[in-house]
């Protein structure tokens, strides 16, 4: 696939006028950070999302999270998937706070069950040792500002972008959660076997419509799923002994090859046959023929009676449409729970908190 790159990434000369510039603007942060506390103190601790948070403090910040993904895309085309996903899996579990990110840790004063052992992450999530790489570029370049959860935001747009979706300007100003929730993560995210009326209900809790779960379903237009999420489509649907009787018997066949029964359940499949590294409507044109490879793919057009029905066949006829919605339904994903102000901390190392990186409960002065 050729990457369709919107500005190249960035040289060792590029990132060094960042942190020249950094240096340049860091007494305007630390005066930001005053301002901030000040004002969180008077009751104005409720700050807002901005497509501008990073200008003055760090406005390399986008070019630099690109450049790691391009990168990374040279030698794993799954990886802007499993990033776009990461966001996803972040946001529907206490919101997008980075805390997908944490490792496992017990500390005096705190204990952390990282939600990267949940079902749904389990052996499945990935992507972390980018995000890990973005987070070093980042600190080098702008030490103690860009906080985790806005690196996933930031690596969901750039990763759909350069897969040659839609671009839209990322509001930021996210902090990052000292916690994590792995109860909430076996509950919150929908799983590959949900129902319709499980998905809505599932999109329902974090505060997102039905418009919402069809775009923002639209991401599995890349990426890949392990068989053992849709396996049981194939032999022993809803414990009936027979296959999926939505799913297209051509594509029954294909699947089954690749996915034997008792077989290697780690084999992966390409969740669009069609463009499977690229991101389009291709997605939706597969449901109309029952090329969905996972169950909650297939019943937003399969579910008869189905309001999503008819949203999948204008996204599947329009792909300008299709990408309008996904962008509106994004930003509304990444303003689920922030933390923002003076709440939660900037994390030096994405997989821990401060508290487990300094040895104590010091924070850095230009948080903000």
């Amino acid at each position: 696939m050729s990457l369709p790159e919107k500005m190249p990434p960035p040289s060792s000369s590029s990132s060094s006028a960042c942190q020249n510039n950094h240096n340049i603007k860091i007494s305007a942060s630390i005066l930001f950070a005053i301002l901030l506390f000040l004002c969180a103190g008077a009751g104005y601790g409720e700050a807002q999302l901005t497509t501008t948070f990073y200008d003055e403090v760090c406005p390399c910040a986008v070019t630099i999270v690109r450049g790691v993904i391009l990168d990374a895309l040279q030698t794993d085309p799954r990886i802007a998937a499993s990033l776009t996903r990461l966001h996803f899996h972040d946001c529907f579990v206490n919101g997008c706070d980075g805390s997908i990110l944490l490792d496992n840790s017990s500390s005096p004063s705190s204990t952390i069950d990282s939600e990267k052992a949940a079902a749904a992450n389990n052996n499945s999530a990935r992507g972390f040792d980018v995000v890990d790489n973005i987070k070093t570029a980042l600190e080098t370049a702008c030490p103690g500002i860009v906080s985790c959860a806005d690196i996933l935001a930031i690596a969901a747009e750039e990763s759909v972008s350069l897969s040659g979706g839609p671009s839209w300007q990322v509001a930021l100003g996210r902090r990052d959660s000292t916690t994590a929730n792995r109860t909430a993560a076996n509950e919150a995210i929908p799983a590959p076997s949900f129902t319709l009326d499980e998905l809505k209900a599932s999109f329902a809790a974090v505060g997102l419509d039905t418009t919402d779960l069809v775009a923002l379903s639209g991401a599995h237009t890349f990426g890949r799923a392990q068989c053992q999420f849709f396996s049981d489509r194939l032999y022993d649907f809803n414990s009936t002994g027979s296959p999926d009787p939505t799913l297209n018997s051509t594509y029954l066949e294909t699947l089954s090859a690749l996915c034997p029964e008792s077989g290697n359940g780690s084999v992966l499949a390409d969740l669009d046959p069609t463009t499977p590294d690229g991101f389009d409507a291709d997605y939706f044109s597969n449901l109309q023929v029952h090329y969905g490879l996972l169950q909650s793919d297939q019943e937003l057009f399969s579910t008869s009676g189905a309001d999503t029905v008819d949203i999948v066949n204008s996204y599947s006829a329009n792909q300008s449409a299709f990408f309008e919605s996904f962008v509106i339904s994004m930003n509304k994903m990444g303003n689920i729970s922030v933390l923002t102000g003076t709440e939660g901390e900037i994390r030096l190392n994405c997989s821990k908190v401060n508290e487990d990186s300094y040895g104590s409960s010091a924070t850095l002065i230009a948080e903000y």
